[in-house]
């Protein structure tokens, strides 16, 4: 079956999509972008990813591209006619096409808009969550508002790449004084000595995950203690439990990092019950 996209207004095949060559977003990475999980025929929080995605446009001053419920609808319809019950929707806005220019387009420039959906390996991220993944430390390279979900990835480009060179599925970035922030698409957690959760405040420095958000209510309804504080590497590499997440994986337990065994180098029981346990807590609209 082929795959139909959502681009400005019409839906059209995947393979024959296409946005103007001076949009904004291509030129300048002048956009955001916002990409929400589907399980069982159901969108895992959808409210908490559009209040993301009004904050992204309002602290770029860009305007949404429709009302909110037309975007709903419109994600429903790509969703339906791709047929995922179980993958993706990826959706971006740019500040629209106009001649290029560092300045913003004249007011009234209409935003571009694309949304896609894909279906995902099930079994692929069930091996993931059963062995553990493998990380690499990255030093911060990145500007300043990563709180912001932008397009402008080229820094988490070349950390993943950097990762998958070296045997590894994901990046995690220290910062200058060498603590943990993020992975390159990931928040990172750990469980220390005593079976508490820590993970790095999200007032500044990395991005607010949605499923990280979400993780911190499935943690509450299990009964663990959550810091929000700054850890150190020494820190990371001498948990009883490391592991990342996102809304493609949710929770995948790092099993290795530099090489070096975290742990006793499989899944803890901590991580493994916050996945068992989220779609339970997890805002669940149909499609």
């Amino acid at each position: 079956m082929s795959r139909i996209a959502y681009v400005n207004g019409a839906y059209v095949q995947h393979s024959e999509a296409g946005v103007h060559i001076e949009d904004r977003g291509f030129q300048f990475a002048d956009g955001v972008y916002e990409v929400c999980e589907v399980r069982h025929g159901l969108i895992v929080d959808l409210t908490r990813h559009l209040d993301r995605l009004d904050r992204s446009l309002a602290e770029l001053r860009m305007h949404w591209p429709m009302a909110r419920a037309a975007l709903v609808v419109v994600i429903r319809q790509v969703l339906r006619r791709n047929r995922v019950k179980n993958g993706l929707f990826y959706l971006q806005v740019t500040r629209g096409a106009a001649r290029r220019d560092h300045v913003f387009p004249a007011e009234g420039t209409p935003s571009t808009i694309v949304v896609t959906a894909k279906r995902t390996d099930a079994g692929l991220i069930a091996r993931k969550n059963s062995h553990g993944i493998k990380a690499i430390t990255v030093p911060e390279n990145r500007w300043d508002r990563v709180d912001i979900k932008s397009v402008g990835l080229l820094s988490n480009v070349m950390a993943r790449q950097k990762a998958k060179e070296e045997g590894a599925q994901e990046a995690i970035y220290l910062d200058a004084d060498g603590m943990v922030k993020e992975g390159a698409a990931t928040n990172v957690w750990i469980v220390d000595a005593d079976g508490n959760l820590r993970t790095r405040p999200a007032e500044h420095g990395i991005l607010r995950g949605i499923t990280r958000t979400t993780l911190m209510d499935v943690s509450k309804h299990l009964g663990l203690t959550i810091e929000e504080r700054p850890f150190t590497l020494d820190e990371m590499m001498t948990a009883r439990e490391v592991f990342i997440t996102a809304a493609t994986s949710i929770c995948f337990p790092v099993v290795a990092i530099d090489g070096k065994t975290i742990a006793n180098g499989h899944p803890g029981s901590v991580s493994q019950n916050i996945r068992e346990a989220f779609f339970d807590i997890a805002e669940k609209t149909a499609i």
